[in-house]
């Protein structure tokens, strides 16, 4: 039985999506029937042979106006490719249909069929080109990714694709942008897709509905045992000492308001503001330690795809990032104080599903990268919350325990993650710093529009200090570690405090975009 989707049903995790009199409906099971009125755009495809794990999307014009109908058959299609491997033709061959859109349209993806008898016209509907955005990506799925003779054949999708364990770039998240899940041929990286006409935030999640997923979804941070450095409050940070410096005026620090409220407001990373722990040894020594059973996350929720998913980002504050270690072949190193800096932020990022309310795939921050990982390939504890793995001293965010090596085969920078004893459920103690979709929209704390640095800078010579760290290696290996050195993450290495989440390019835009 078809299932009914009507207009007025439109809302968060309902199923049906409006981007401005065109809905959009997510199709998980290939052989499920369309919901009443509704289209398929396109042919679903992916890169390996496991069990279909993709969506497409199919359409409904609910505009009723003829003369601006959004969504037209084809009015004939070209052959882009008959895939002829014995692979393929063990099961009937594969034919590959561009559409022929009519003038004023756009096709959104190929047609795949089992026999060369070209496909029905009705078996796809092409989009009005107002309700269309084309985008250049490098991503494929078919092909050698830069053909371009006659006779080349590129599939790309609209799909993030994994590569290495690292996902290729979304679409910008300021231009509303919606993934179809459908293929495209061609001999260039361009990749159609829908777009949000009217900036529609109906499909968004209300408060009542962002604690909900908050408690069902919250990951729970695991600590390395032998990790020394914790998150805590950023009000715990400002009561036991934290200081606002000025330039000029270093020898005369500020106490920090326990709200932030005498933080400047606004500007940029102009360095002429930065914080710092209390100076007497033993308050710092407590604040560099963190209160882990104090802390809490800090939450900024926002529209991602189109508002087609509702992005969480959990963001942990911790008063200190500790030393770095390499690993160089067989030897272990301690660096020093290299990687040390006060003020150490980090994140994870839940990616929602607008249209069931499910858990899509999460992001694990890693020293200014990062990587997704879908809803399947995630550890999770009872039942619905995922585990994330802190890895030891810089507090990188990890899928999974293990050395987690940042570098060239057998030499980089340790990332140890473990499951250590103690550990910090995001969910239990949050606070909503973000949501600029709701109307009214969240009130921000004072600290979060604090542009500047939260640690100082400290001017080392790393050269001198690896040099000293890596005394014992032989000359060959030190050479390569130095040089892998130069190209590590400046986040990672330097000693400087980050600035807050607000002036994270992922607060606007996607990560690792």
């Amino acid at each position: 039985m078809h299932r009914t989707i009507s207009f007025a049903g439109v809302g968060f995790g309902n199923g049906a999506i409006d981007l401005g009199g065109l809905l959009v409906y997510q199709m998980k099971n290939l052989t499920e029937p369309l919901p009443d009125g509704f289209f398929v755009l396109g042919s679903y495809s992916q890169s390996h042979n496991n069990s279909p794990s993709g969506w497409y999307l199919a359409g409904k014009d609910t505009t009723n106006d003829p003369s601006r109908v959004i969504l037209k058959s084809p009015i004939d299609y070209t052959i882009v490719k008959n895939v002829t491997s014995q692979a393929i033709k063990k099961y009937g061959g594969a034919y590959v249909w561009q559409p022929i859109p009519p003038k004023g349209y756009m096709a959104l993806g190929n047609v795949a069929t089992g026999s060369s008898d070209k496909p029905p016209l009705d078996k796809i509907r092409c989009v009005l080109s107002d309700f269309v955005e084309i985008q250049e990506y490098s991503d494929y799925i078919w092909g050698a990714g830069n053909a371009t003779t006659s006779d080349s054949f590129n599939l790309h999708s609209s799909l993030r694709e994994e590569v290495d364990g690292n996902y290729s770039s979304l679409p910008n998240m300021t231009t509303l942008d919606v993934p179809t899940g459908t293929s495209n041929s061609n001999t260039t990286s361009s990749v159609t897709y829908l777009k949000n006409v009217d900036g529609n935030y109906s499909s968004m999640p209300n408060m009542t509905q962002i604690d909900e997923l908050i408690k069902k979804y919250s990951p729970v941070i695991y600590f390395h045992p032998d990790e020394q450095f914790f998150p805590s409050l950023v009000s715990y940070f400002f009561e036991n000492g934290g200081l606002l410096y000025t330039k000029g005026n270093e020898s005369n620090p500020v106490l920090i308001d326990p709200t932030g409220s005498n933080l400047p407001q606004g500007g940029s990373d102009d360095g002429l503001y930065w914080l710092d722990l209390p100076i007497d040894n033993a308050a710092r020594g407590k604040v560099q330690s963190g209160d882990l059973g104090g802390a809490g996350a800090y939450i900024h929720v926002k529209p991602a795809l189109g508002a087609t998913c509702t992005d969480i980002a959990i963001w942990i504050f911790y008063p200190f990032n500790g030393p770095a270690r390499a690993k160089i072949n067989f030897f272990n190193v301690n660096l020093g104080k290299v990687g040390e800096h006060v003020g150490d932020w980090e994140h994870v990022t839940l990616r929602i599903s607008n249209f069931n309310c499910e858990l899509q795939s999460v992001y694990f921050a890693q020293h200014g990268k990062g990587i997704w990982v879908d809803a399947p390939g995630i550890e999770y504890q009872s039942g619905t919350k995922p585990v994330v793995y802190s890895s030891l001293h810089g507090h990188a965010a990890y899928p999974k325990p293990g050395t987690n090596l940042l570098g060239d085969g057998n030499v980089g920078v340790r990332n140890d993650a473990a499951k250590g004893d103690r550990f910090m459920d995001t969910g239990m103690n949050y606070k909503i710093i973000s949501a600029d979709y709701l109307n009214p929209p969240i009130a921000e704390p004072s600290w979060l529009n604090y542009a500047r640095k939260w640690g100082p800078t400290i001017n080392s010579d790393f050269s001198n200090d690896l040099g000293k760290a890596t005394k014992i290696l032989p000359g060959n290996l030190k050479k390569k570690f130095m040089n892998l050195f130069n190209n590590l993450p400046k986040e990672l290495l330097a000693e400087e405090g980050p600035t807050g989440p607000k002036w994270k390019a992922s607060w606007v835009g996607d990560e690792n975009a």
